[in-house]
C-alpha cells in the first residue's frame, strides 16, 4: 500500500555474512555509527561491518558490505543492546545483565574503573547531554528489581554514577533527553525530571501484554506506544503537541526519519506522516525483529539479515504527490522540508512547488486557490498567459519554464472544446491579470500583460476595455490594432491610436463610426466626444481639418470645438478669435454662439466682438419681424437677448445699431436704450412716454440709466421724466396722472424745491400728500442728523482740549468737566426740541404749499 513512496528497502548485510553456516544464529540488536555497522547476536558475538554506498546503473542506491571483525564476549548470553560512544571510540554493550565497554575498532573489552553496572535490564544514551564534557557519555540505567534509575557517565577509562532517581514502579523501558527521563513503568508511562524531581504521569499501559516503546524523536519530545494501536507524542511537560498516528496493535519497534514515523509489526513496516498523521507507505516485511534510526538512516533487521530503509529525496516525494494531484499534502511536505534544505535552495523549491500546485488547481477550476498559490509563488504571469493562444504579443521573447510547471499544451487541450469552461478560464485570467497589473508583479513585462488584457477585454466585450486604453498602458500597437478591428471595437481602436500619438488615425476611425461607415455602438454620444476631443487637441491642423465636418453635422455642438478651447492670441497651440470668426462666416448659428461665448462668457472687452454680436442680434430680430411665420415667443426671446446686450455692454457702436433699427416701430425699447447709451436721455424718455406710452418702462429706464451714477445724476433723470410728463406742447397735453404717480412713488429721487417750482399752482395738497410727507420727513431727518453730527464734533473737540490741559491743576480740570457736562446737556435739549417740532409738523392740518 503506498500513497507516496517515502522509502526504499535496500539489502545491506546478507544472511551468510552474519551466520555463515551456523543455522541457529539470530540478530538481537544493531548499532550504526557513520559507515560502521555493529550487530549483536544470540551467541554472544559482536560483528563489525563497513557499509559503502554506491549508485547502480539504474540510479538506485545500494550498499557494498565488508565484514571487518567479529568478537566473542565469552558470556554465552545474547547481546541485548549496543550503543556507540563515538567521541570515546567506545561501544557500550549490555549482555547478561551487565554493561561492558569495548573498543569500537578492535572490539576488545576496555578496563573501566568506578561503578560496576550489573543486574541491568535496560539503558539509554542521553543524546542531549547536560554535563558539557565532550569526552564523556551520559546514560540512564535501569536495574533489576529496583524502583530506580541511575544516571551515569561513561569516560574513556571509567564509569561514574551521578545520581539515582527513585520511581513509583519498576521501569521496563526508558529514554533520556537532557534532565528529562521518559519511562515505561509496569502499568503506565511517566516523565521525570531528575534535576528538579518533578514528574508527570502520562497514560496507562500494560507492559505484560505487549512490549512498550519509548523513543526520543527530538529535543524534549518522545514517541510512545499507547493502547489502541496509537503512537502518541509527548513533550517534557507531558503535553502532546502533535496528533497521534494510528498504527498496528502489534507494533514492536518504531523509528523516526522526519517527517515520517516508521513502525515495525509482525508482518509489515508502516510509514506515517508526522505532519498530517496519515499512512503514506506500507512495506511487507516478515520476521522483523529490530528497527532503529541512526543520524537520518533507518536500519531494519530480521533475525538473519539487515536492511536499510533509504528515504527518497523530499523533492521527488513532493513531485510524486503533485503528479497524483495531492496538492495539500505536497505543500505540507514542502513546508516540512524547510528544516532539511538550505535556505536559498528551499526558497527556490518552495516557489516552484507553489506554482505547480497553482497550475494543478487551475486545471481543476479551483481558481481562488490557484490565484493564491500563483501569488505566493511569484509566478511569471506569462507562464499563465502562454496557455491562451495568441494572447502574448508576437514581439514577446518569453519561453516556458523547463522543466515545465504543468502538463497542459494550451487552453484548447485543457478544455477539450467545452466553451463554458473556456469562458470561465478567460474570466479568471482577466481577474488575475487585473490584479497583477495593479501590483508590482508585472514589472519587466507590462507589454505582455497589457496586450493580453486588451485582447481578452475585446474578445469578451468587457466593460474595462475603455478604462485600460484611457489609462497609462503598454499595449503593443502592432498586435492590438488588428485584434480590436477583428472584434469590431473601432472606438477602442481610436483610443489606442490616440494613446500612441496617432491622433489623425484616431479621428479618422471615429469619423467613420459617426458617418455610419463602421458599426460600433460603444458610445452613442460619439459625435459629442469627437467635438470634445478636438476642443482639447493641440494639433491645429487636425482641428481645422475636422471643424467643417463637425459644423456640417451640428453647428450648435460643432462650435464647441472653439468655445471649449482656451482663447489666446499669443500662445501657440491656441486659436485666434479673429481667425475663428472669419472661418465661421458661412455658419451663422455657430458664429452667433461663438460671439456669445466671447462676449457673454469670456467677457472679452473688444468693440468689434460686441458690435458684431449686437448686429447679429438686431438682424435676427428684424428678420423675425419681417417673417410672417415667426411666433411671438421666438420674437420675444430674440428681443430679450438684444435688450440684455444693449443694456449690459458699453463697447458696441451705438450709431451703427441705431441706424439699423431706426425705422422699426416695434423696437422702441431698444431705440430708447441706445439713446440712453449716447446720453440722449430726453429722446429716450420721449420715446418711452409718448411713443411706447409705458410709464413703468420710463421709470425703469431712469433707474437703469442712473445705476452707476450718484444721487444727483439720478435726480436729474427723474426730473427730466417729470418734465416730459408736464410738457403741454406734445400731442395729448400734459400727463398729470403719470406725473402724480411718479412723484408719490419716488419721493426720495426728487428735489422737493425744484418740484414745487414746476408744479401748477392749481394742484391740491391732498393729491401730493404722499410725496410731501416723504419730502418733509427726509428734510427733518437730514436736519436732525446734521445737528447730531455737530454736537458730537463739539464734544470731541472739548474732550481733546480737556486731555491737553488736564495736567495743569485740579481747579481747571473740574471747570473743564463742568463745561463739558453743560454742553452735553444743552445738546440733548436741542435734540429733544427738534424731534418735537418735527412730529408736530408731520401731524399738522392741510396748509398751502410753500417751499421747505
Amino acid at each position: 500500500i503506498m500513497s507516496v513512496k517515502a522509502f526504499e528497502l535496500v539489502p545491506a548485510v546478507e544472511r551468510e555474512q552474519v551466520m555463515g553456516e551456523k543455522v541457529r544464529i539470530n540478530i538481537e540488536c544493531i548499532e550504526c555509527c557513520g559507515k560502521h555497522l555493529y550487530l549483536g547476536t544470540n551467541d554472544c558475538f559482536i560483528h563489525h561491518f563497513l557499509l559503502e554506498e554506491h549508485t547502480t546503473a539504474k540510479g538506485k542506491l545500494a550498499y557494498n558490505v565488508q565484514k571487518l571483525l567479529h568478537k566473542y564476549l565469552g558470556l554465552k548470553k545474547p547481546v541485548a543492546e549496543l550503543k556507540a560512544a563515538s567521541a570515546l571510540e567506545r561501544l557500550i554493550v549490555l549482555c547478561d545483565s551487565s554493561i561492558t565497554v569495548v573498543d569500537m575498532g578492535t572490539l576488545e573489552p576496555v578496563p573501566t574503573g568506578g561503578t560496576k553496572l550489573k543486574g541491568v535490564t535496560a539503558f539509554c544514551i542521553n543524546e542531549n547531554p547536560v554535563t558539557g564534557d565532550a569526552f564523556c557519555v551520559e546514560m540512564a540505567v535501569v536495574l533489576a528489581r529496583r524502583r530506580a534509575v541511575q544516571i551515569c557517565t561513561v569516560h574513556e577509562d571509567r564509569v561514574q554514577m551521578l545520581k539515582e532517581v527513585t520511581t513509583p514502579e519498576q521501569p521496563c523501558a526508558l529514554s533520556l533527553d537532557g534532565y528529562n527521563i521518559c519511562l515505561a513503568l509496569s502499568t503506565q508511562y511517566m516523565i521525570l525530571n531528575y534535576s528538579t524531581g518533578a514528574s508527570q504521569d502520562l497514560f496507562p499501559y500494560d507492559c505484560e501484554e505487549r512490549k512498550p516503546i519509548v523513543k526520543r524523536i527530538g529535543r524534549e519530545e518522545f514517541l510512545l506506544a499507547a493502547p489502541g494501536g496509537l503512537g502518541m507524542f509527548a513533550n517534557a511537560e507531558g503535553i502532546s503537541q502533535r496528533a497521534p498516528v494510528s498504527w498496528s496493535e502489534s507494533v514492536i519497534a518504531a523509528a523516526v526519519c522526519f517527517p515520517y514515523v516508521v513502525a515495525l509489526d509482525e508482518g509489515f513496516v508502516t510509514v506515517h506522516s508526522m505532519l498530517d498523521q496519515q499512512l503514506k507507505q506500507t512495506l511487507s516485511f516478515r520476521d522483523g525483529h529490530v528497527l532503529q534510526d541512526f543520524e537520518g538512516k533507518v536500519v531494519l533487521a530480521s533475525s538473519k539479515a539487515v536492511y536499510i530503509l533509504v528515504p527518497l529525496p523530499l523533492e521527488r516525494q513532493i513531485q510524486d504527490l503533485l503528479a497524483s494531484h495531492r496538492v495539500e499534502e505536497a505543500l505540507t511536505l514542502t513546508e516540512a522540508a524547510q528544516r532539511n534544505i538550505p535556505k536559498e535552495k528551499y526558497q527556490i523549491l518552495h516557489k516552484r512547488i507553489l506554482q505547480q500546485a497553482g497550475f494543478i488547481q487551475f486545471g481543476q477550476l479551483q481558481f481562488l486557490e490557484a490565484k493564491e498559490h500563483f501569488r505566493k509563488g511569484q509566478l511569471d504571469v506569462r507562464e499563465l498567459i502562454s496557455l491562451y493562444p495568441l494572447l502574448l504579443p508576437a514581439s514577446s521573447s518569453f519561453t516556458r519554464c523547463h522543466p515545465p510547471l504543468h502538463e497542459f499544451a494550451d487552453l484548447n487541450h485543457l478544455t477539450q472544446g467545452d466553451q463554458e469552461k473556456v469562458q470561465r478560464f478567460k474570466r479568471f485570467l482577466i481577474s488575475y491579470l487585473h490584479e497583477v497589473r495593479c501590483s508590482d508583479s508585472a514589472n519587466g513585462f507590462h507589454e505582455d500583460v497589457d496586450t493580453a488584457l486588451l485582447k481578452l477585454y475585446a474578445e469578451t466585450g468587457h466593460e474595462s476595455l475603455l478604462d485600460l486604453l484611457a489609462s497609462d498602458n503598454a499595449c503593443v500597437l502592432a498586435d492590438s490594432a488588428p485584434w480590436l478591428e477583428k472584434h469590431h471595437k473601432y472606438f477602442a481602436l481610436g483610443l489606442l491610436y490616440h494613446y500612441n500619438g496617432q491622433d489623425s488615425a484616431a479621428l479618422q476611425m471615429w469619423v467613420k463610426i459617426v458617418n455610419g461607415d463602421l458599426q460600433d455602438s460603444t458610445r452613442p454620444d460619439l459625435f459629442e466626444y469627437v467635438v470634445d476631443f478636438l476642443s482639447f487637441c493641440s494639433n491645429l491642423d487636425l482641428v481645422w481639418r475636422h471643424a467643417d465636418w463637425a459644423l456640417q453635422k451640428d453647428q450648435k455642438i460643432g462650435v464647441q470645438i472653439f468655445t471649449k478651447r482656451f482663447t489666446s492670441e499669443e500662445k501657440t497651440g491656441q486659436l485666434n478669435p479673429d481667425d475663428v470668426i472669419t472661418y465661421l462666416q458661412n455658419h451663422s448659428q455657430a458664429l452667433l454662439l461663438y460671439l456669445e461665448h466671447l462676449v457673454l462668457e469670456k467677457r472679452l472687452q473688444k468693440e468689434k466682438y460686441h458690435t458684431h454680436l449686437a448686429v447679429l442680434y438686431a438682424d435676427r430680430v428684424l428678420g423675425l419681424i419681417s417673417r410672417p411665420s415667426a411666433t411671438d415667443d421666438q420674437l420675444s426671446a430674440a428681443r430679450q437677448k438684444l435688450q440684455r446686450l444693449l443694456k449690459e455692454s458699453n463697447l458696441y457702436r451705438v450709431q451703427l445699431l441705431l441706424g439699423k433699427i431706426q425705422d422699426s416701430e416695434l423696437l422702441l425699447l431698444e431705440r430708447a436704450t441706445l439713446h440712453g447709451k449716447s446720453e440722449e436721455h430726453d429722446k429716450a424718455l420721449h420715446i418711452l412716454v409718448h411713443q411706447f406710452k409705458d410709464s413703468a418702462a420710463a421709470e425703469e429706464y431712469c433707474s437703469w440709466a442712473s445705476a452707476s451714477h450718484d444721487q444727483f445724476y439720478r435726480q436729474n433723470l427723474f426730473h427730466q421724466l417729470l418734465s416730459v410728463y408736464l410738457d403741454p406742447d406734445v400731442p395729448g397735453g400734459a400727463q398729470t396722472v403719470a406725473a402724480v404717480d411718479l412723484l408719490n412713488r419716488n419721493a426720495d429721487d426728487f428735489d422737493a424745491v425744484r418740484v414745487l417750482k414746476l408744479l401748477p399752482e392749481e394742484w391740491s395738497l391732498p393729491l401730493l400728500r404722499p410725496f410731501l410727507c416723504g419730502a418733509l420727513r427726509a428734510s427733518v431727518h437730514a436736519r436732525c442728523t446734521s445737528q447730531v453730527a455737530v454736537g458730537l464734533a463739539r464734544a470731541q473737540n472739548l474732550q481733546l482740549q480737556h486731555d491737553r490741559v488736564s495736567s495743569h491743576d485740579l481747579c481747571f480740570f473740574l471747570f473743564s468737566i463742568k463745561h463739558v457736562c453743560f454742553s452735553m446737556r444743552a445738546l440733548a435739549g436741542s435734540l429733544a426740541g427738534t424731534a418735537h417740532s418735527a412730529d408736530t409738523e408731520q401731524h399738522s392740518p392741510s396748509a398751502p404749499i410753500r417751499p421747505v
